[in-house]
């Protein structure tokens, strides 16, 4: 089964994606969005550990019914400040883990279905490391100034300098294009969003239509040979970490080249 991970920054239309190839390509999908949202919900063991680190220095962490406000919790953990990065990196601590397990179950009940393919909807693909499982990558993309104003848009209660520094504390969508070309080749699709959905439905065909080529038939013979599946599973994992690492290897050679030569 073909794995598809489906990514890109806040606020450049992911969700329009991930509704037209469910909608219009039938393909199931895992949104971690809302896996997110369950696994911290009041009653949870995710929840619970949320209050622990974070209510004692928030105390309107909560609204009126027990759950957490979101945009509070948004306010503390987003931004590049060293208190900011650390408390946004307990955060993923406690969710990543939980919403993994999850996805897991999904991709579980997608392979047993017989589908073709599923898509792993997540923002945070490339941060969480969940690229390694994936046979392919597509990255949805807008430029910063359209970004930003649909950010504000989905949320009115947000400054522009409180967009701006959720923009930035994440990657930007063209770095996320330029490792999923590295690990995945010609299996990384980038999608630019800023057009209308008719045009953006089209662009998406395309894409399903390349993903389809050589696998949709080939996928029947394999399905009820699950030895297949597993030693297909653990090369795609393999192949993907070390295609990453080389690529964290040569931004850190840059990176000291560029250091070297400022010295001079």
């Amino acid at each position: 089964m073909f794995i598809l991970g489906l990514t890109g920054s806040i606020a450049t239309g992911k969700s329009t994606v991930s509704s037209l190839l469910s909608s219009q390509h039938a393909l199931p999908i895992i949104d971690a969005d809302l896996l997110a949202r369950a696994v911290v919900a009041p009653g949870t063991p995710g929840h619970a550990a949320i209050l622990r680190h974070f209510l004692p220095s928030t105390p309107d962490l909560l609204t009126p019914d027990g759950s957490l406000d979101r945009a509070v919790l948004g306010r503390r953990v987003f931004g590049n400040s060293p208190e900011r990065v650390a408390d946004r990196q307990v955060l993923n601590k406690i969710i990543h883990p939980l919403v993994r397990k999850e996805m897991m179950k999904g991709i579980l009940r997608a392979w047993i279905g017989g589908a073709w393919a599923v898509v792993l909807d997540v923002p945070l693909l490339f941060e969480a490391g969940m690229e390694m499982i994936c046979g392919g990558v597509l990255v949805v993309g807008v430029g910063r100034k359209e970004q930003l104003r649909r950010l504000m848009m989905r949320d009115p209660g947000l400054t522009q300098e409180e967009a701006g520094r959720r923009v930035e504390s994440q990657w930007g969508w063209e770095e996320k294009a330029e490792l999923g070309r590295e690990i995945f080749g010609g299996e990384c699709w980038v999608v630019d969003n800023s057009g209308t959905k008719e045009e953006l439905a089209e662009r998406l065909k395309r894409v399903v239509g390349e993903m389809k080529r050589g696998r949709v038939g080939g996928w029947k013979f394999v399905w009820g040979a699950p030895p297949v599946v597993v030693v297909w599973a653990v090369w795609t994992v393999v192949r993907n970490w070390w295609r990453r690492r080389n690529w964290e290897l040569k931004k850190k050679q840059a990176k000291g080249e560029v250091k070297g030569k400022a010295k001079l």
